[in-house]
């Protein structure tokens, strides 16, 4: 028997190496491929696993579909904008001079002509700064991403919008149909403190 059919005969079904996963759903179809693909799914259910980036198997290169994408012109954060930075650096407002004029500027510049409140910049800097947007651990950038996902920051669980319950056909002060199956299940169990009408609040 050659060698290719040896492996192949050795290769462990995609189906077996799921029931024997704590977490099937971490399994891919090319786990199987792997040298010892039992240790791989053990590694994948393992607290705090990285998933490897799914663009290894790609074989075009990372981000090259954002090359044809028009990028946005940079915009300062609004706490550094507040601090009237940019009204001191516009130029366009000034009256052109003539090369030999600037040159002689830049030779001999005028001192303290900068006119910035130094107590405004250190609040902007020390108390008003507010904090970019962070992926969490072992949450992975891909191509696209920022397309398909929702800014879920305005949305409260437990909170159903009258636009919710105008699209689903519930009036307000109904009992919202998956209460009943919380009754039997409990809570959600992201949330189990949360208060839901109608099963640990009175509507």
């Amino acid at each position: 028997m050659s060698k290719k059919k040896q492996r192949k005969a050795n290769k462990i079904p995609l189906a077996e190496l799921k029931a024997a996963s704590k977490y099937p759903e971490l399994v891919q179809w090319y786990d199987v491929d792997a040298a010892d693909p039992v240790l791989v799914v053990e590694i994948k259910s393992k607290k705090n696993y990285v998933p490897v980036p799914a663009h290894w198997q790609f074989k075009r290169e990372y981000l090259s579909g954002r090359r044809s994408i028009e990028k946005k012109p940079f915009t300062l954060p609004k706490f550094i904008s507040e601090t009237g930075i940019t009204d001191m650096r516009d130029t366009t407002k000034e009256d052109e001079s003539n090369m030999k004029q600037r040159m002689r500027e830049k030779v001999q510049p005028k001192m303290n002509r900068l006119d910035l409140d130094y107590q405004k910049l250190h609040d902007a800097f020390f108390k008003f700064q507010t904090k970019p947007r962070l992926f969490g651990f072992g949450d992975v950038y891909f191509e696209g991403r920022e397309n398909e996902e929702l800014d879920i920051s305005k949305y409260k669980p437990g909170v159903v919008s009258d636009e919710l319950r105008n699209a689903l056909g519930i009036p307000r002060g109904v009992t919202l149909p998956w209460v009943q199956k919380m009754q039997h299940f409990g809570p959600p169990p992201s949330y189990p403190d949360l208060k839901i009408p109608g099963y640990n609040v009175d509507l």
